[in-house]
């Protein structure tokens, strides 16, 4: 047979196999046999236990049935001012009960009481019914001692109540690039301690994930002969696949569609957090709303979202902060099973990122890691109330001489002032800078929030 001929044959091959257009490359050629297996591999598999059909994909590594759905752990719902710990359990059992098995938590999340709440959740079902992944958070300088470290690790283990852990993390590399890198993990001897826990079986899969600065997303990749990397987590979402890049961050901070490359490049499976941006993908302008309604009548912004994450082959689990039972049901309807996005989905997906991109929001995902601030602003809050006006399109406001102006931006403020107390105004910010190093999408945040503060009524 003729190369054509056999081109052509493979590619019928690989149509009726369903495999879609972000196998490209199979499809040119490039490593043909071990990128059809590892695709066959990670086809979503639907269980036959019951009312199950949760989509499940396969850690070529371990072995593990891991949920496509996971369940974030970092805004879990909360009861004055703390952690509601009877709704945790009962969200973590409706998941449980249909088919979520991976559970994602860090030490720093709500002050350090996330992985005890999800401890307590998770320790009320069979061991064998879940996966736990939590970080190794030692982002504060200080904690760059290795015996403060350690006992970090060591801690997550009595908080979640296990004697293994499934899936471990070095926490938020990138900040500060590949000297920050180095300090918290390579010069201390900790990198080398975890590999040697993963040898001895109290790790079962490490991994690390990664904001801002892609070098140090490179350095580590670029020595996986030598840390044999087991996953790796990354935002991604089909609006940061091309404009990521774009949004404000690192200098050297790249598109989500080059990190997804290197790591499918090297047969590393990726877990996905921010599918939804922050949410920003589940509440899209109007106009954006109905170009998804025209295509699919009942379907939710955030369903095109998880259902596009879902369709790329190397996607091991994608992550969602799923803070209500009704976001937990909605969420978990779209992958039981999920049905991946077409090819002309897909398209419209692009261009509707593009449209997206214009939109002069901030880049916050509202992940809280600038919070507390010492002077009580509301950070994430200012931001999401903002980029909603822009969603909304009360944002950005017309010239001073339009006639609409004052009515505009006083809707704007009187909105300002029935969403956010006085005391968590972005007019509150001293320009102190202690948010900075902490935001994993290195926003100026002082200069945002001044910017913000322009806005604003003035204060009685």
């Amino acid at each position: 047979m003729d190369k054509k001929n056999n081109d052509l044959s493979r590619r019928e091959f690989l149509k009726r196999l369903g495999i879609g257009t972000f196998s490209a490359a199979a499809l040119m050629g490039l490593e043909p046999i071990t990128t059809i297996a590892r695709e066959l591999e990670d086809k979503p598999q639907i269980p036959t236990d019951g009312d199950n059909l949760m989509t499940y994909r396969v850690n070529r590594h371990s072995g593990d049935k891991v949920s496509l759905l996971g369940y974030g752990m970092m805004r879990l719902p909360q009861k004055d001012r703390k952690i509601d710990q009877d709704m945790v359990n009962q969200e973590v059992d409706y998941a449980i009960a249909h088919g979520v098995n991976y559970f994602d938590t860090a030490p720093v999340y709500h002050g350090g009481q996330s992985e005890v709440a999800t401890g307590i959740a998770l320790s009320r079902h069979p061991r064998e019914k879940y996966f736990i992944a939590t970080k190794m958070s030692n982002q504060n300088e200080r904690l760059w001692d290795f015996d403060k470290a350690k006992e970090m690790y060591e801690t997550s283990f009595k908080k979640l109540q296990v004697d293994y852990i499934d899936y471990y993390l070095l926490h938020s590399i990138g900040g500060g690039g590949v000297e920050n890198l180095k300090g918290r993990f390579i010069d201390n001897g900790l990198l080398n301690f975890l590999l040697e826990e993963r040898k001895a079986g109290r790790i079962r899969n490490l991994g690390f994930s990664y904001h801002g600065d892609v070098e140090a997303f490179d350095w580590l990749l670029d020595r996986d002969d030598e840390y044999k990397w087991d996953f790796v987590q990354i935002e991604l979402n089909y609006l940061d696949w091309r404009h990521a890049s774009t949004k404000g961050g690192w200098k050297h901070d790249a598109d989500a569609e080059y990190l997804y490359n290197k790591l499918d490049k090297l047969g590393i499976q990726a877990v996905v957090m921010e599918p939804l941006l922050g949410g920003r993908l589940a509440r899209v302008p109007e106009e954006i709303a109905d170009q998804l309604k025209a295509e699919r009548a009942e379907a939710s912004p955030a369903s095109w979202a998880f259902r596009w994450v879902g369709t790329l082959p190397n996607i091991l689990v994608a992550l969602s902060g799923m803070t209500t039972m009704e976001v937990l049901q909605e969420n978990v309807q779209t992958f039981s099973p999920l049905d991946p996005c077409t090819d002309k989905e897909k398209e419209m997906l692009e261009r509707i990122a593009d449209q997206m991109a214009g939109f002069p929001v901030v880049p916050c995902t509202a992940c809280s890691y600038c919070m507390p601030c010492p002077y009580g602003v509301d950070i994430p809050g200012n931001f999401s109330y903002y980029n909603n006006a822009v969603t909304e399109k009360l944002l950005p406001l017309p010239p001073k001489s339009s006639p609409d102006y004052a009515e505009r931006l006083l809707k704007y403020q009187k909105g300002y002032e029935k969403t956010l107390k006085a005391e968590a105004w972005a007019s509150k910010c001293m320009d102190c800078e202690e948010c900075l190093p902490k935001c994993p999408q290195q926003i100026r945040i002082p200069n945002q929030l001044a910017r913000l503060t322009e806005l604003l009524p003035p204060e009685s």
